[in-house]
């Protein structure tokens, strides 16, 4: 009897084992083109070591003040992606977390700080190659929250070619007037010309994007904005809902009770998932 019950109890363990996806929070590649070592995180889905499969992948970019830890201790990435593999809300993915150093300019290229260059040009051909990933649009998404949501946004409307899904999160959508842009430059004692601000702007504004970029690059990536009412970047992102609405470019928008926190991010991620999810289904 008591051999019964112990084989119970170890197929029960192994099968629980054997539903958790592993993480890995300590990662780091050489960049040539920042010519410093950066981290990354990883999650890989519950049966990534027991097959052979190639799996889709969801860039998931973090805020400022964290690093490529923050989705795993604060948004407890792995729990709840998990529970979405299990419960068939997501399919299993590759889950790839960045670390854009917030003590300088985050995701996107700015003086000789040329991050975007170095996530296109050597971080995703990295991981890409060393993990299962299917490197097709289809089955590939970014997603983020606040300056990691802007990051969502600039990645996907600069290179809408590469991402099938994008899912900003109470995001930061880029200085909303040049005004805006010059006092911000002011306050971190940033000098550029005119020129160089003009620039900047032009490319780092989600509003003049979606006026520039052309609308079906546009339209060709599905669309999930999510942003608190409570939230203090909640203009930048309503007006984005508008603007796309006035371009009837198709995409989903939620506006939940919540603030700019872990507690709303966490409720999110779930319906990222899925959201992704229904993208590397499609036909």
């Amino acid at each position: 009897m008591k051999k019964i019950i112990y084989l119970v109890v170890f197929c029960f363990s192994y099968v629980s084992i054997a539903q958790s996806g592993k993480v890995f929070d300590n990662l780091t590649m050489s960049s040539k083109i920042l010519d410093m070592e950066r981290n990354y995180g990883v999650y890989l889905p519950p049966d990534y070591e027991t097959s052979e499969r190639s799996y889709p992948v969801l860039y998931l970019l973090h805020g400022a003040t964290d690093d490529h830890t923050g989705w795993i201790q604060f948004g407890e990435v792995s729990r709840i992606t998990d529970a979405a593999i299990k419960d068939g809300s997501a399919t299993p993915m590759i889950i790839i977390m960045p670390d854009a150093d917030t003590g300088k300019m985050g995701y996107f290229n700015r003086g000789d700080w040329l991050y975007e260059d170095f996530f296109f040009k050597e971080f995703m051909p990295h991981v890409e190659k060393k993990y299962r990933i299917r490197g097709e649009k289809k089955y590939r998404a970014v997603a983020g929250l606040s300056m990691g949501g802007g990051g969502s946004f600039m990645y996907a409307l600069h290179h809408p070619e590469l991402f099938s899904s994008a899912c900003p999160l109470s995001a930061y959508v880029g200085p909303l007037t040049i005004e805006d842009l010059k006092k911000r430059l002011a306050r971190n004692k940033e000098e550029f010309s005119n020129a160089e601000i003009k620039e900047y702007f032009n490319k780092h504004n989600a509003l003049n994007l979606i006026e520039t970029v052309p609308v079906e690059d546009i339209k060709s990536v599905r669309w999930y904005i999510d942003c608190g009412d409570d939230d203090f970047l909640y203009e930048g992102n309503s007006l984005v809902h508008i603007a796309m609405t006035k371009k009837e470019i198709p995409h989903e928008y939620r506006v939940r009770d919540g603030r700019h926190s872990w507690v709303y991010w966490r409720a999110s991620l779930p319906k990222v998932l899925e959201f992704v999810s229904q993208a590397f289904h499609q036909n």
